[in-house]
């Protein structure tokens, strides 16, 4: 379906941050020719070859417009996708029509112009373009065009991959990152896997109470196996809306990884799951690096410490500029509160990482270990417990969805129903 932009170029909103909501789905392994007018599109479409959204699109640019790409193709085949910038309305138009000829079947064109007319979008549908969009373009708006050519825009979000991961060991990561889980598919009744990538010393299968026989390892030592249906084999069911791909958690081999080693595990649940929620152990090799920046949403999860302040600053910075056209990690302070325990207060944590934590969770080791040592969430622990709210906050935040939980039904609903029927 083709988009079209409709402010002005004095109405159009200058170049920022997606909305917390948006939702960019990675784009395939395409190729991308684009040919531009001016050093500025040149610059952001070369901003947006480095985006993570693109990071397996091959990306190619040169200067020369319309009339550069009808002689580049007179002798190549085209790729899968090409980028123009034009000026013009005539040239534009005709140019296309010259295209058309030495163009192959199904590639995919996407027009950068500087026209805002409905006349024109409809000439240019009717010839097949893509997508227009209107100059001045920043590299997120060059993302979401090529991006969106490979999902169906009425579709519902899917793919969320959402990684969770502490800034130092110890301090309940993977504590939080289920609880929160649990949260988004109770709560925000959406579809959600738990991904534990400890492949050694994983807990996801003792805090959901799963021993499922098989799990990620499976995948991740038998890639050439990995698609829709093997996955679903591997995973385990722990509510309606919840799943598990858990770790083995034993010791009988080394998990050594390349960097892309588990590539093709998410890139198959970003096709089935609309929420993934990525358990990453505290360890800093090339695939946790790979999974941390090709997320969706980060969560940091530290304790109120030096060392935890430190390692939360350098993963926040690395981010951002990892992650240039993506909003900030969050992170939220856990065990907060220990007894005797010299602690940073959460306002000099805030000061040195430049925002505020998404929640502070007090230390409260009965029911958290009460919780851990029996298999259960905290909810299911206990239903009213302040920490629950906490949860729901961080998993709102991470999917951009309010809470969709029904309320609590009291002795005097039947009442209140009947009254209002009449």
């Amino acid at each position: 379906m083709i988009s079209y932009a409709r402010q002005t170029q004095e109405e159009q909103p200058e170049a920022s941050l997606p909305p917390v909501e948006e939702h960019i789905a990675p784009a395939p392994r395409v190729s991308v020719q684009a040919f531009c007018e001016t050093v500025e599109t040149a610059a952001s479409v070369q901003s947006a070859g480095e985006d993570r959204r693109l990071g397996k699109a091959h990306l190619k640019i040169q200067m020369g417009g319309m009339a550069a790409a009808i002689e580049a193709y007179r002798s190549a085949p085209t790729p899968n996708v090409i980028v123009l910038e034009s000026d013009g309305r005539n040239d534009l138009l005709g140019g296309l029509d010259q295209l058309a000829t030495v163009c192959d079947a199904g590639t995919r064109v996407v027009v950068i112009g500087r026209i805002n007319d409905v006349t024109l979008y409809r000439e240019l549908v009717r010839r097949g373009v893509s997508d227009y969009v209107l100059a001045p373009v920043g590299a997120i708006d060059v993302v979401r065009s090529i991006c969106n050519l490979f999902s169906a825009p009425e579709a519902k979000a899917v793919g969320r991959i959402i990684a969770v991961v502490g800034a130092k060991g110890g301090v309940g990561a993977s504590t939080i990152s289920h609880n929160v889980a649990w949260a988004i598919a109770r709560d925000l009744a959406m579809d959600a896997v738990v991904a534990d990538l400890d492949l050694a010393f994983g807990t996801a299968g003792l805090d959901y109470n799963q021993d499922p026989p098989q799990g990620i390892a499976d995948a991740v030592f038998s890639p050439d196996r990995v698609d829709t249906a093997f996955i679903d084999r591997l995973l385990s069911k722990c509510t309606d809306h919840l799943s598990l791909l858990a770790a083995p958690a034993t010791l009988d081999r080394v998990y050594d990884f390349g960097t892309d080693a588990f590539d093709s595990v998410f890139d198959t649940l970003r096709s089935t799951m609309p929420c993934i929620v990525l358990d990453i152990p505290h360890q800093w090799s090339g695939w946790t690096k790979r999974a941390l920046i090709g997320a969706d949403d980060i969560l940091i999860v530290a304790a109120p410490d030096l060392a935890n302040l430190r390692n939360t600053k350098n993963l926040v910075d690395l981010l951002k500029a990892s992650r240039p056209n993506d909003r900030p990690p969050l992170y939220c302070l856990n065990q907060v509160g220990v007894p005797k325990r010299p602690e940073i207060a959460a306002a000099e944590f805030a000061k040195a990482i430049e925002s505020q934590p998404v929640v502070s969770i007090p230390f409260e080791p009965q029911i958290f270990g009460s919780a851990a040592n029996n298999g259960q969430m905290i909810a299911e622990i206990s239903a009213n417990h302040k920490s629950i709210e906490m949860f729901l906050q961080i998993a709102q935040r991470l999917t951009g969805r309010s809470e969709t939980k029904k309320q609590k039904s009291s002795l005097l609903s039947p009442l209140i129903e009947k009254l209002r029927g009449k």
